[in-house]
C-alpha cells in the first residue's frame, strides 16, 4: 500500500524553535505590554490628576494619532530603503526618553497637560517610524507558506501581553501614582530594543538608499496599492474602521471614568478583557478562515462589531454593567483579532518583499489620517450632543467598514491567496522554518479588518 502526498508530507515545524521569530516576538510583546500601560495610565493621569475637559481630552488623543498620519509614508519608504532594525530600535529610544518626562515633572510637581500633549506627540512620531518596520520586518524571518501562522502566533501573543499591561497599568497605578507607573512602558521599549538588536535579518533586507527621490518610492507604494483590488479594498476598510474607532476610542476613558464611574482598577479590568478577546481571535483565525473561507469570515467579524456597541449606549453605573461592557468588548475584540490577522496576513502573502512596508504604510497613512479626524469629531459631537450621543454616532459609522467589503469581490474568498508577484529574496536556510512544499491554492481571482496592532494599530481595534 502506497502513502498518499498528503501523508507523506512532513510535519509543520514550530515557529517557536526559529531563534529569529521568537527573538522578535518577545521584544514586541514587551514593547505591546508597556503601551497597554500607557493606553491605560495616560487618560487617568489627563481626567482624574490634571482635571482635563472633554475637548482637552479630543486634543490629546488627535496629537497623539496626528504623528503617524503625517509621517507614515515617509517612514515605510525609509524602511524600504534602509535597515528595519536600525529604525525600529530608534523609534523605541526616542519613545522611552519623552515617556520619562512624565514622572519626572510628576516628582517635581510641575506637570501640565501641554506636556502630556507634547509627550503623545512626540511618542506618536517615533511609534510609527517603528512600526513601520516592525510589521514590514515579519515576511523578511519566516517563509511566506508560514506568513498567516506567524501572524497569527504574534496577534495572540500580543493580545495577552496587551491584557497584561493593562492589568499591571491599574496595579502600578494603585501601588505608586499613574505617573510613576509609566516607568514601566519606558522599560518596556528598552526591552524591545535590546531584542531587535539580537534579531538577524537576511541581507536582503538591508536596502540601501538610491539615487531615487523618496517621493518617488513613496508615490510608488500609493500606485501599488491603488491598482490591486485586494489591497485597496483591505485598506479602505481598515481606514474606514480607524476612522469609526477613533470616535469611540476618545470618548472611551472619559466615559467609562466619569459617566459611569468606574473605578480605575475596573477599568483596568475591562480593557484586560478586551485585550483577551484579541488573543482568542488572532488564535482561531487560521482554523476560522479554513472553515468559513476569509471573505465570509471578516465579513461576519465586521457584523458583528457595531452590535457590541449597544451594551455601551445602554449603559449606567454599576458592577453588572461593567461585567456586560467587558464582556461586549470581548466578543468586540475575537472579531478584530480573527479579521485583522487574516487581512494583514492576505496583504503580506500577496505584496513583494522590496513593497513590504510602503504597501504598509500606505494602509497606516489613510487609518492614521482618520482618527485625527475621529478624534476632533468626537471632541465637538461630545461637546455639542454629549458623550453618549457622540458614541452612539461612532457605533453607526462602524457599518461603513461592512459596507465596503460587503460590495467588494472580496466577500466571496474561500481560500488564502498564494503569492501572485516576485517572490522575495529568502532567509539563510539555516534561518527558516520550513514546512513542506507550499500548498496550492487558487488566486484571489474575482472573489477575495483593526494594527489589533502591533501596537496599535490600523487592523483593527477597540475603545
Amino acid at each position: 500500500m502506497t502513502s498518499s502526498p498528503d501523508s507523506a508530507a512532513p510535519p509543520e515545524p514550530s515557529l517557536w524553535r526559529h531563534r529569529n521569530f521568537r527573538t522578535f516576538l518577545i521584544g514586541q510583546s514587551a514593547n505591546v505590554t508597556g503601551s497597554s500601560i500607557s493606553s491605560m495610565v495616560i487618560p487617568v493621569i489627563a481626567v482624574l490628576e490634571l482635571h482635563a475637559t472633554t475637548s482637552q481630552v479630543a486634543w490629546l488623543a488627535f496629537l497623539g494619532l496626528l504623528p503617524p498620519a503625517l509621517l507614515a509614508l515617509h517612514a515605510g519608504a525609509l524602511a524600504d530603503r534602509h535597515s528595519k532594525k536600525r529604525q525600529m530600535i530608534i523609534g523605541d529610544l526616542v519613545s522611552a526618553a519623552a515617556l520619562t518626562t512624565v514622572p519626572v515633572a510628576a516628582a517635581l510637581d510641575v506637570l501640565t497637560l501641554s506636556q502630556l500633549m507634547a509627550v503623545a506627540a512626540v511618542q506618536g512620531a517615533a511609534g510609527v517610524v517603528h512600526d513601520a518596520a516592525a510589521i514590514s520586518i515579519l515576511p523578511s524571518l519566516v517563509d511566506r507558506s508560514l506568513i498567516q501562522r506567524s501572524n497569527s502566533r504574534v496577534g495572540t501573543l500580543f493580545a495577552i501581553a496587551a491584557t497584561a499591561g493593562s492589568h499591571l497599568g491599574a496595579a502600578l497605578t494603585a501601588l505608586v501614582g499613574p505617573a510613576r507607573a509609566l516607568l514601566g512602558d519606558v522599560l518596556s521599549y528598552l526591552v524591545s530594543a535590546w531584542c531587535t538588536a539580537r534579531v538577524h535579518t537576511p541581507e536582503a533586507d538591508r536596502v540601501q538608499a538610491g539615487e531615487r527621490r523618496l517621493w518617488a518610492e513613496i508615490g510608488d507604494g500609493l500606485r501599488y496599492v491603488r491598482e490591486d483590488e485586494r489591497l485597496r479594498t483591505l485598506t479602505l476598510v481598515n481606514a474606514t474602521t480607524s476612522l469609526a474607532l477613533a470616535l469611540l476610542n476618545t470618548l472611551w476613558a472619559l466615559y467609562l471614568l466619569r459617566t459611569l464611574a468606574m473605578s480605575t482598577t475596573a477599568f483596568g479590568v475591562v480593557l484586560g478583557l478586551g485585550a483577551l478577546g484579541a488573543a482568542t481571535g488572532a488564535l482561531l483565525a487560521p482554523a476560522l478562515a479554513r472553515r468559513f473561507g476569509p471573505g465570509p469570515m471578516m465579513l461576519a467579524a465586521l457584523a458583528i462589531t457595531p452590535v457590541t456597541q449597544v451594551p455601551l449606549l445602554l449603559a449606567s453605573p454599576g458592577l453588572g454593567w461593567e461585567i456586560v461592557i467587558g464582556s461586549a468588548l470581548f466578543v468586540q475584540l475575537v472579531c478584530a483579532g480573527a479579521a485583522g490577522t487574516t487581512q494583514r496576513s492576505i496583504r503580506q502573502i500577496i505584496t513583494d518583499s522590496g513593497m513590504q512596508a510602503r504597501m504598509q504604510a500606505v494602509s497606516t497613512w489613510l487609518t492614521a489620517g482618520a482618527r485625527p479626524v475621529g478624534a476632533l469629531l468626537a471632541g465637538a459631537l461630545g461637546t455639542w450632543a454629549g458623550v453618549r450621543s457622540a458614541l452612539f454616532i461612532g457605533a453607526c459609522l462602524l457599518i461603513v467598514p461592512l459596507l465596503v467589503l460587503a460590495l467588494s469581490p472580496l466577500r466571496g474568498l474561500r481560500q488564502m491567496p498564494e503569492a501572485s508577484r516576485a517572490p522575495k529574496e529568502p532567509a539563510p536556510a539555516e534561518e527558516l522554518p520550513r514546512a513542506g512544499p507550499p500548498r496550492q491554492v487558487p488566486a484571489l481571482g474575482t472573489a477575495p479588518a483593526a494594527d489589533i496592532h502591533t501596537k496599535s494599530s490600523s487592523d483593527g481595534g477597540a475603545p
